[in-house]
């Protein structure tokens, strides 16, 4: 049986501390990267992934809200 990642993670703002709720994004099939992103009340984007190494920096290092993972 293959696990399937959380739909929904919490964590803190690192601008105001508080606790903010990211999805999962939907891009491929692909499984090399579960990438998750939400916004905070006070506006602050919060980003997190699991996964490849480098394609979890490329998702964090990214200004893009429509990135996709691409082979």
């Amino acid at each position: 049986m293959i696990n399937k990642p959380a739909r929904i993670l919490t964590f803190k703002c690192k601008n105001c501390s508080k606790s903010v709720q990211v999805f999962l994004q939907k891009v491929s099939a692909c499984s090399h990267i579960q990438p998750y992103q939400g916004i905070c009340n006070c506006g602050e984007i919060m980003k997190h992934a699991t996964g490849n190494k480098e394609a979890v920096q490329s998702y964090l290092s990214s200004n893009d809200v429509l990135w996709s993972h691409h082979h």
